[in-house]
């Protein structure tokens, strides 16, 4: 039986082999970025990569089929997918702040996936929202009562992100991301920001990338221990407002087993058999297509690519939640520039296979996952230039000054062609 498996691999691999070729001969020499059929299977753009996954594709054949119920009746699935992740509380000017979501509201976005960090919100003490770090003292509040304000004056939605702690929360010596030392804390202030915003903020997730460094402090990661969060500030949530939809924090790929950083699909089950399961109505997690293009169709689960989702949705219905929808937190493709001399730490792409690349992710996305509900675009701007000598900063759309890159345009050709 394993050698006809065997033999059957390497006449389907020759065949998808010389189809490959017989495909490139054919192409024409200076295709556009993101097209053609080699392109449609692997996601890659040059020959070899390209027959290496076609190789690869043939390899996939012989694992276990992946359970992903595509019928099932799926919460939260069908939704607007248009998101977007924005800093706007980093802004120091309010008008600012408003060019920033007029211009994502113009590219037809519905979503703005924006953190409320605790440390901003909760400056100086358990229950004290005064920001005294001003003259004169203003409400913490006003900055995100502001931004609320901004997002319904556009028809738009937001996913507020709960994390960060202040420093009076965390234990000494655990790093500025760490969890807080008294998980109630947590729970009360996302009970907190959920009564205020009751009936405007329908959407929060309790924390990003708790499965690596440095989202979980100067600490091993602890499945059990961000599940025990989540259950707290899922119950606090609901109970401040039980019309809200809670997520889970997006969960990093990675294949890493270190304890610093530990692979997703493991993080995810050991969540599970923490109890998460009656902890979240939507699981995120990220969506980066790193170095191949958003049609790779591999199916490698120690190498990250756009369709990664596909595991996790398994690992789902595994454990009793194809009811459940996935959302995608942060995505896009990084077009650190060659000539920067920055390492090309999350892939490399131009700022023309970008622009090609984000409506691809959504239109795949939208065709081939019913599972997948919002995706939100990783990032619009940040406030200044100061992190333009780290590489994940070429993932803006826009610079600091409001200068648009080419996938602003993309994209929002991209939306307008779309039936609402």
């Amino acid at each position: 039986m394993a050698c006809d498996r065997a033999a059957r691999l390497t006449r389907m691999g020759r065949m998808l082999a010389l189809a490959a070729l017989l495909a490139a001969a054919c192409a024409p020499a200076a295709a556009a970025p993101g097209t053609g059929w080699l392109y449609g299977l692997t996601g890659e753009e040059q020959l070899t990569p390209q027959l290496r996954g076609v190789w690869q594709l043939a390899v996939d054949q012989l694992r276990p089929r992946l359970n992903l119920q595509p019928d099932a009746e799926i919460a939260h699935a069908h939704v607007n997918p248009y998101g977007i992740n924005t800093f706007l509380e980093q802004e120091v000017e309010p008008a600012r702040r408003a060019q920033q979501v007029q211009l994502i509201a113009d590219a037809g976005f519905h979503w703005l996936r924006q953190e409320f960090p605790w440390y901003d919100i909760e400056v100086h003490g358990k229950n004290d929202f005064a920001d005294r770090r001003h003259v004169p003292v203003r409400s913490a509040w006003e900055k995100y009562d502001e931004i609320v304000a901004l997002a319904e004056a556009h028809g738009m939605e937001l996913i507020v992100r709960l994390s960060a702690p202040p420093a009076w929360a965390r234990a000494a010596d655990a790093g500025d991301f760490a969890p807080p030392a008294n998980t109630a804390d947590f729970a009360d202030f996302a009970g907190a920001v959920a009564a205020r915003y009751a009936g405007r903020v329908a959407h929060f997730q309790v924390w990003n990338e708790p499965n690596i460094y440095p989202e979980w402090g100067e600490q091993p990661v602890n499945p059990e221990a961000y599940t025990a969060l989540l259950c707290r500030a899922y119950a606090a949530i609901k109970a401040a407002n039980p019309q809200a939809v809670v997520l889970a924090g997006a969960l990093a790929p990675t294949a890493e087993l270190s304890g610093r950083d530990l692979n997703d699909f493991i993080f995810l089950e050991r969540m599970y058999r923490a109890g998460a399961g009656a902890c979240f109505d939507v699981l995120s997690m990220q969506g980066y297509g790193l170095w191949s293009g958003p049609a790779d169709r591999r199916m490698r689960p120690v190498v990250i690519n756009f369709a990664r989702n596909q595991f996790m949705r398994d690992l789902m219905v595994a454990n009793g939640d194809a009811g459940k929808a996935i959302w995608i937190s942060e995505m896009n493709w990084n077009a650190v520039p060659p000539e920067s001399g920055l390492a090309a730490a999350y892939g490399r792409v131009t700022l023309a296979q970008q622009a090609a690349y984000a409506p691809q992710a959504f239109a795949r996305a939208r065709a081939e996952w019913p599972w997948i509900g919002a995706l939100n675009f990783w990032f619009f701007k940040r406030a200044t230039d100061a992190e333009q000598n780290q590489s994940w900063y070429y993932f803006r759309m826009a610079e600091p000054d409001f200068t648009l890159m080419p996938v602003y345009a993309a994209l929002q050709a991209y939306i307008r062609q779309q039936p609402q």
